[in-house]
């Protein structure tokens, strides 16, 4: 799935995010959360925290802290 493919499915992500990570208490993890699983779904062959994080162009520390 590349950049345009996940901003076409962006509301119903957010929407499974919502309900999936519900039981996480702080708003913060779940944004997190929802970072995660766009790194999973986006395009690579490598799907370990650095990797993902590159491609999400965010800290791979931020994933890992969920």
């Amino acid at each position: 799935m590349d950049d345009r493919e996940l901003r076409r499915v962006e509301t119903e992500l957010d929407s499974f995010v919502d309900q999936v990570f519900s039981s996480l208490l702080r708003k913060d993890r779940r944004a997190v959360a929802g970072l995660y699983l766009r790194g999973v779904m986006l395009d690579g062959r490598r799907k370990s925290m650095q990797p993902m994080a590159q491609r999400l162009r965010v800290d791979h520390q931020r994933l890992q802290q969920f």
